[in-house]
């Protein structure tokens, strides 16, 4: 891979940042690579994204929109989407500029509202999730779901989450959804405070089409996209949830795997060190 024209997105609000994104202009300049800081066009090699997580997934749809890879920095705190920390930058990007380049193609996720009359709103896409959470905390929500046409069920629930594998590690993995591995294409729907033990996430197909639909009238229900609001939804709505026809092109590090991203981001699994697999159980 040819990198000679970069975009740099820094973290929206910080100076500190801005001024990294500044110098790191100059750097790739230096190296023969142009570059435009917060900006996203056509044409572009690459995007190294300056910040955390929420600057990557405030960037993620209209880099997948153009085709263009991101590399994410963590200069924020948990950083599990931007894994490269600020001590590694150059390395890094040194080793990208070689042409050593290890992209993972992560699905996105596109919504849309069907409204009573049938139109459908302008869809919006997301890295993570689509969530439904209620506006009262007096009553539980009821929403029925469809995969394609066959229906799964009504939750009673606080909420419902829709989430890409990306999106496993974050409000799903909350809600007490499963963690899935980012290369295994899905749609997981997790239930946020199920009224009832049996409401169990479920892992759909990726070639599912989810629509959800409030079963009885409900005050202030808002779907929102990776954080962002996204609709109102009214009894008479339905919610459209897909796989959208573009993935996030996410340049990864190849001296990390995804395990050791867990352990050392969430501590997950209670421990940050590695165990090598023993030599006579592998092959």
């Amino acid at each position: 891979m040819n990198i000679r024209f970069a975009g740099i997105i820094t973290r929206h609000g910080s100076s500190r940042v801005r001024k990294i994104g500044v110098e790191l202009a100059d750097w790739l300049r230096k190296r023969g690579v142009q570059s435009r800081l917060d900006h996203i066009e056509a044409g572009m090699d690459m995007l190294v994204i300056l910040g955390g997580d929420g600057t990557l997934l405030h960037v993620a749809a209209r880099a997948a929109e153009l085709d263009v890879p991101v590399v994410g920095i963590n200069l924020g705190h948990l950083g599990f989407l931007t894994e490269i920390a600020a001590e590694e930058m150059e390395q890094a990007l040194e080793t990208i500029l070689a042409g050593e380049i290890h992209i993972e193609r992560r699905m996105m996720l596109k919504a849309s509202l069907i409204r009573k009359e049938g139109t459908v709103t302008e869809p919006m896409f997301g890295l993570n999730e689509v969530v439904v959470v209620k506006g009262s905390v007096e009553r539980v929500l009821q929403l029925c779901c469809w995969a394609d046409e066959e229906y799964i069920a009504t939750y009673k629930a606080d909420g419902l989450i829709i989430s890409t594998p990306t999106g496993s590690t974050a409000y799903n993995l909350s809600a007490g959804g499963p963690i899935i591995q980012a290369e295994v294409n899905s749609l997981l729907v997790t239930p946020i405070c199920p009224f009832m033990l049996e409401s169990r996430p479920v892992l759909l197909s990726p070639n599912v089409r989810l629509t959800a639909q409030l079963a009885d009238v409900a005050n202030g229900v808002k779907v929102m996209v990776d954080g962002k609001l996204g609709w109102t939804l009214e009894k008479t709505d339905g919610l459209r949830v897909e796989a959208a026809d573009k993935p996030l092109l996410l340049i990864s590090s190849p001296h990390k795997g995804y395990f050791a991203i867990l352990r050392n981001k969430l501590n997950w699994g209670g421990r940050t060190t590695d165990v090598p697999l023993p030599p006579e159980l592998s092959g």
